[in-house]
């Protein structure tokens, strides 16, 4: 998984921005009602519905916004319904997307994303044909801030984590099923827990570099902007010092 977590990193300080304009709310409210709506309002019981929660706060979304949210989801306050949807495709070179969408328009979306596809030289696929190239993982991000690294890895493999990640965000791995367990165990541990949530892991990862890396940087940028989009993965592999460049421009 080395090298997965350079995106979030991105994202973690790109939404900061998104913040300030309540992109990133949008896309947080959203992911807080469906998981109440699929799995309940208590979030002891709800992974889902922990890790949404979990990552509202560390964004400072209002207490009561979020209560709000989780209210519409379980069907206490009305609200508008979202539908989930996947979308699989490629970019340019080959590379492999796989975008994760909650919407009230199954039209408008992939509209929205087709386009988006077809204006950076890519094309939308059928299901299926990327998401063999990834796995399903859990994600655990905890600050780093004052983080001994050693300590946080130890942690986590105690935990039951598969794999840790350096970044701003650190990033720790671990089997989908076991996501809620690794957040509690490391946040009891005294680490700060942003997220805890699904990931998709590339199993085939693609090394991308020059201007087949601006491409690909530019197509997940652009998917993540749709207000209907909560999450990009794609199997590009783009070193460190690439990607930082390509974030800065």
């Amino acid at each position: 998984m080395s090298g997965h977590n350079k995106w979030s990193t991105i994202k973690h300080k790109k939404g900061k921005a998104d913040a300030a304009r309540g992109k990133l709310f949008t896309k947080l409210i959203r992911e807080i009602q469906i998981a109440a709506r699929e799995g309940g309002k208590d979030a002891d019981g709800n992974a889902r519905l922990r890790a949404a929660i979990l990552a509202a706060r560390g964004s400072n979304m209002p207490k009561d916004t979020i209560e709000r949210a989780i209210l519409r989801g379980a069907g206490e306050l009305e609200g508008e319904e979202f539908e989930e949807i996947t979308y699989e495709g490629y970019g340019t070179g080959g590379v492999a997307f796989f975008v994760e969408v909650l919407t009230t328009n199954r039209n408008r979306a992939v509209a929205e994303v087709r386009h988006k596809f077809t204006k950076a030289g890519g094309n939308l696929g059928t299901d299926g044909s990327v998401a063999w190239m990834f796995e399903r993982k859990g994600l655990v991000e905890i600050d780093a801030e004052g983080v001994d690294f050693d300590e946080l890895f130890l942690a986590a493999a105690e935990a039951g984590a598969e794999d840790v990640e350096r970044g701003e965000p650190h990033a720790v791995y671990c089997d989908f099923s076991l996501t809620n367990a690794v957040s509690i165990a490391l946040e009891q541990a005294g680490f700060s827990v942003l997220s805890a949530k699904p990931t998709m892991v590339p199993t085939t990862p693609m090394d991308v570099e020059g201007d087949l890396a601006l491409s690909t940087f530019k197509l997940m940028t652009a998917l993540d902007d749709l207000d209907d989009v909560q999450n990009v993965y794609t199997n590009a592999n783009i070193s460190d010092e690439e990607m930082e460049r390509l974030a800065g421009d």
